[in-house]
């Protein structure tokens, strides 16, 4: 199978779509953390009426974490109001307890409350109760799994965010923007013609992404909630592999407009782009830091795709990567300790995992056809997606390789994911 790294300037890695796509996803968690809290998930008390099990969603997204093992609740019917046997919790082995309620209000909206116990220190964590429509029942489940989250570990939840992600099915291709967990699907965009590189914009609004729907690749920004887009640009060659800036005022892209593919840096409201580095290599796939200090990319200049870090003013450029001979999709965590990118070992293309802070390295997967890893909004989680018996699928993992979990569509291609910011 061809790569593509989110540039055609290396056409010889461009990948190839095939086969139908599907927008609802199995969630589907394997491995164990080395270190977990045990959870009670209690059945939130009224959700047999409705079509989303808000506990289920719960439970799904802790396990999903790595974070967390269910352990099963006890017998009863438990509400946010209710004060658990906390002693008999302890036997069982659980560190925390969690019970809530669904009720439909008067306006037609559902009110859904949770309460969290320490059962350790037998205290009150507290709750919150969220006021939601039908089809946003998913979503409060999400947020209560947040709440859990923070509470539990001291770290944002990323359960309410949103991936994007690619599918073809047969000639149409689509842009898709879906929640963490991949379900609840919506398509922001078909097309006759090829789209790649989605890229999310630091709040959460808008899309960066290249369609080749005139022929040619170039640079979109899609505003996900009014469908409005507009085109950045257009220029001679090819325009390819947006990244936002950290605070959304500007785009890194890989133009080819004055000879070879090289970095540029525009306006994200467009305008004429700036150069960033004199180079006669193929440079590609940028990819800010969080504090928007350096840009990294990927480089042919040492003879092959390796990863190297330039200044957003264009100076200091250093070699990242040095184990492997391919390296490349550079992705940084939100705390700028962590680079993930993709290495070509052996014929296969395997997720990997940086420290940046002493260089070492650590493979995160078995796979050999890993491709577009992004970090969780919280940096303790990687979406990728990869090859699962032959058949695409989107993955989460842990930093460790620990807990993975399958987002997998039940026939087709589904491919660069994405992952987007809190919002």
């Amino acid at each position: 199978m061809m790569r593509f790294i989110s540039s055609v300037c290396f056409s010889f890695i461009l990948i190839l779509f095939y086969g139908q796509s599907h927008a609802q996803f199995r969630i589907e968690v394997s491995g164990v953390g080395l270190t977990q809290v045990p959870v009670v998930i209690a059945p939130f008390r009224g959700q047999e009426a409705l079509p989303q099990k808000i506990s289920e969603i719960i439970m799904a997204d802790l396990e999903r974490s790595g974070q967390f093992r269910v352990i099963a609740a006890p017998a009863g019917v438990f509400d946010e109001s209710s004060l658990p046997e906390l002693s008999s919790l302890r036997q069982s082995g659980a560190d925390a307890f969690a019970s809530g309620s669904v009720s439909k209000l008067a306006d037609g909206r559902f009110d859904v409350r949770f309460r969290l116990w320490d059962v350790v220190k037998g205290q009150d964590l507290g709750g919150r109760s969220f006021a939601v429509t039908m089809p946003d029942l998913r979503l409060a489940a999400h947020r209560v799994a947040d709440e859990l989250y923070e509470k539990l570990t001291g770290d944002k939840g990323v359960f309410s965010t949103r991936i994007a992600y690619v599918t073809k099915a047969g000639q149409r291709y689509q842009l898709w923007v879906a929640d963490a967990d991949g379900e609840n699907a919506q398509s922001a965009l078909t097309s006759p013609e090829p789209i790649i590189s989605p890229a999310w914009s630091p709040d959460g609004n808008q899309l960066a992404y290249v369609s080749f729907e005139s022929r040619k690749p170039v640079v979109y920004v899609h505003n996900v909630s009014t469908g409005k887009r507009r085109l950045i640009a257009n220029f001679k060659g090819s325009n390819s592999a947006p990244a936002w800036s950290p605070d959304g005022s500007t785009l890194a892209l890989t133009l080819s407009r004055d000879g070879g593919s090289q970095l540029f840096l525009m306006a994200a409201t467009g305008g004429e782009p700036r150069r960033l580095i004199q180079s006669l290599s193929i440079d590609t796939e940028p990819a800010f830091s969080p504090d928007g200090a350096h840009i990294y990319f990927v480089s042919d200049r040492g003879g092959a795709p390796q990863i190297y870090r330039v200044t957003t003013s264009g100076q200091k450029v250093e070699r990242i990567t040095f184990t492997g001979t391919y390296n490349i999709s550079p992705s940084i965590s939100q705390d700028g300790r962590w680079l993930a990118y993709i290495s070509r070992v052996g014929g296969a293309f395997k997720l990997n995992l940086m420290n940046l802070a002493d260089g070492s390295v650590s493979a995160i997967t078995e796979s050999a056809a890993d491709e577009s890893p992004s970090f969780s909004p919280n940096g303790k989680m990687l979406v990728y997606a990869t090859q699962v018996q032959g058949r695409e699928a989107l993955m989460t993992s842990t930093l460790d390789g620990k807990v993975k979990a399958r987002l997998s569509g039940q026939q087709g291609d589904i491919r660069e994911p994405h992952w987007g910011p809190f919002y």
